[in-house]
């Protein structure tokens, strides 16, 4: 249950309006359309919000770009679309559509730099907010014992780390592709490489500044307003808006030593993984990927990378196997640089990859954290980056990592020709507790990432329909063989698949909802909870003394 420290008023009054609303909560469910739809809803606006007042604006037009994102599968049209200047315009927006109650089915969306990849951030006849629009307040940089920045909530990861580089700083936790908002990722976690040293990008957050899905705008962290500030962090956006964030932050390197190596067997590739997240000292990054090239000839991995052993990296081929890629960093300033490779030799020195694929390169700090954009650049250039990408992300216990590993890297998933599959171990214990974000039981778990890209056109194996079959038969194999996975960046269709994907956390969560969220106006598109629609008035005064109330004490 949810802890509300000496606030008996505050709990009374919420325990009664739960068990009220209780029992007209029609909204908990989801049977949104799964389908494409490309057609306007049609629905009237409410003449009151035509006439609002915003220091951004409210757009009615050109407004097909929200109905997509980079998943490139679901597009449902807005009626409106808010560029906001202010914290403010979020604020009124969302109160006056709260206030509204059951006479419209308005819903909000937040949407970042349209990375979503199963319409999350879209709002079907609902309203859609620009979140890359709100750049307040400007960049706000403490350089004390524990730096910080405050960012706006649509701010790039891109930007902030050219801005705290000029302090000689940047933000500890990544993820593997920097051009996201801060208000996207931290509603989903974001998880790369640095993630088993310094946990995701939700639990390097001081606070953050919320607008709910009453309107009313909160600060919250770790000991203010905790509970909103834990929901938030992982929550798919369903307690509230993020508009401001403070950003922990440390020194920053100059340079990285960047370094591939392959293996033939699973077992030994992951107990070296394992071996290196949980030793003291370590590379700053450490990742994976699975290569499928059946034709015995090693794919483009290694672009840009040198050879130890040029020749006998030469003669290596695949011979037909699934081959896994050990991909670490080390971090490291000019001055480190007469002992640098011998630190990594001697970390290397415990690994038992196959010597003669080992690879390195050594790059800036900028260009290692923002390298995907690279390959972002080159496949605009052939036309292959505004397609669908269906991508599934997956977190597998240890446990079960290997019974997975053998049935799809050796049964369902042919080739690797269709994107990156990516495999890396976490050690959650040094992770934070209390947060949205829903992982598997287990201290070490594995993030899977298939990350596809489908040709629209094609009915092959880059076709979408194939590559979906493909995830299909890798879910079903999951859920037969019971191996207590996860899914990171989770979409489902029902609200038994929810309430399964949440588990015993399902009730903190759709109370934090009826809380924070209760007309479930907030991100419509994770397809969680649909809008309350059959409010009487009692309901909503109900509602609205549960607010004030919890407004007083916070």
């Amino acid at each position: 249950m949810i802890n509300f420290k000496h606030n008996t008023i505050a709990l009374r009054i919420l325990t009664v309006f739960l068990v009220s609303f209780t029992v007209n909560k029609k909204h908990l469910c989801s049977n949104h359309p799964s389908i494409t739809s490309t057609n306007s809803p049609h629905l009237s606006l409410h003449s009151s919000l035509v006439e609002m007042v915003f220091d951004g604006h409210l757009s009615f037009e050109n407004i097909e770009h929200t109905a997509k994102d980079f998943g490139g599968r679901y597009r449902f049209m807005p009626s409106a679309v808010l560029y906001p200047k202010s914290v403010s315009d979020i604020s009124s927006i969302v109160k006056h559509i709260f206030q509204m109650g059951e006479t419209t089915e308005l819903t909000v969306a937040a949407r970042g730099h349209g990375h979503s990849f199963e319409g999350q951030a879209q709002a079907h006849g609902g309203v859609v907010i620009n979140m890359e629009s709100l750049r307040v307040p400007e960049m706000s940089f403490h350089t004390g014992k524990l730096p910080y920045v405050d960012v706006s909530a649509g701010e790039l990861w891109i930007n902030i780390l050219h801005e705290s580089l000029k302090h000689g700083l940047a933000p500890k936790s990544w993820t593997d592709y920097l051009h996201l908002t801060v208000g996207g990722t931290l509603s989903v976690a974001g998880i790369s490489g640095q993630a088993f040293q310094h946990g995701p990008q939700i639990d390097n957050v001081y606070q953050l500044q919320v607008v709910t899905g009453t309107g009313e705008v909160v600060t919250c962290s770790e000991e203010q307003n905790s509970d909103l500030f834990h929901a938030i962090l992982g929550g798919l956006g369903q307690f509230g808006i993020i508009t401001q964030a403070r950003i922990a932050l440390e020194p920053a390197p100059k340079k990285v030593k960047w370094i591939r190596a392959l293996y033939s067997d699973f077992a030994v590739f992951s107990k070296d993984q394992e071996h290196l997240i949980s030793s003291e000292n370590s590379f700053n990054y450490i990742e994976g990927f699975v290569i499928i090239n059946r034709t015995g000839l090693l794919n483009n991995w290694r672009t840009s990378f040198s050879s130890k052993d040029p020749v006998q990296a030469n003669q290596f081929t695949s011979e037909g196997r699934v081959l896994f890629c050990l991909e670490v960093a080390k971090y490291f300033n000019l001055e480190d640089s007469d002992h640098i490779d011998k630190d990594i030799d001697t970390l290397l020195s415990d690994l038992n990859y196959v010597q003669s694929t080992l690879f390195l390169s050594e790059v800036s700090y900028v260009d290692f954290l923002d390298r995907v954009h690279v390959s972002e650049l080159k496949l605009r250039e052939k036309g292959l980056w505004e397609v669908p990408h269906p991508w599934l992300n997956l977190l597998i216990p240890r446990s079960s990592i290997h019974q997975f590993t053998q049935e799809v890297f050796g049964n369902i998933l042919t080739d690797t020709s269709n994107g990156p599959v990516l495999i890396y171990p976490v050690n959650k214990s040094r992770w934070k507790n209390g947060t949205s974000m829903v992982t598997p039981e287990e201290d070490v778990f594995y993030l899977v990432a298939f990350l596809s890209s489908a040709l629209p056109s094609s009915t092959g194996k880059d076709g979408l329909e194939y590559i979906l079959t493909q995830h299909k038969r890798i879910l079903n194999f999951c859920g037969r063989s019971n191996l207590g996975i996860k899914q990171y960046l989770p979409h489902y269709s029902t609200r038994e698949e929810w309430k399964a994907h949440f588990g015993t956390f399902w009730e903190v969560f759709s109370q934090r909802k009826s809380i924070y969220d209760p007309l479930a106006i907030l991100a419509p598109g994770q397809r969680i909870f649909h809008k309350q629609r059959h409010l009487d008035d009692d309901d909503l005064k109900s509602l609205r003394s549960v607010n004030r109330v919890l407004e007083a004490h916070r």
